[in-house]
């Protein structure tokens, strides 16, 4: 198991960008796949990018072009580097660690409490 813990998110315009953290605290964070998230009000949490512990990743095409996720296994860091902000892209973003990459919220078993993005227009 590993503690999740997410930083980063704030209010922001259209067209700004934004860097979430997720400090992974327990042990073997290198070994696990990690996930970002979003809920928007009154829609289902879906998925935004993930990486391997090797560096592989997956991308929502709602991220795709403006979106960049890293880890860094020696400091147990996560990262999402979000550019050209949209409005649609406010949600409380999460971050998740599983044992494999996948674009569904169920492989993830540990999840942060999340950290609020909001893009006004």
């Amino acid at each position: 198991q590993v503690q999740l813990a997410e930083s980063g998110g704030g209010l922001v315009q259209a067209g700004d960008s934004l860097r979430l953290s997720c400090a992974a605290s327990g042990r073997d964070f290198s070994y696990y796949a990690m996930g970002w998230f979003r809920q928007a009000p009154g829609k289902e949490r879906e998925f935004v990018a993930a990486i391997t512990s090797g560096g592989n990743t997956d991308y929502a095409d709602s991220a795709k072009g403006r979106f960049t996720i890293s880890r860094d296994n020696a400091k147990n860091m996560m990262t999402l580097q979000m550019n050209s902000l949209k409005p649609e892209d406010t949600a409380v973003y999460y971050c998740a660690a599983g044992g494999l990459l996948s674009t569904r919220a169920y492989d993830y078993p540990d999840w942060g409490q999340g950290t609020q993005v909001t893009v006004s227009s």
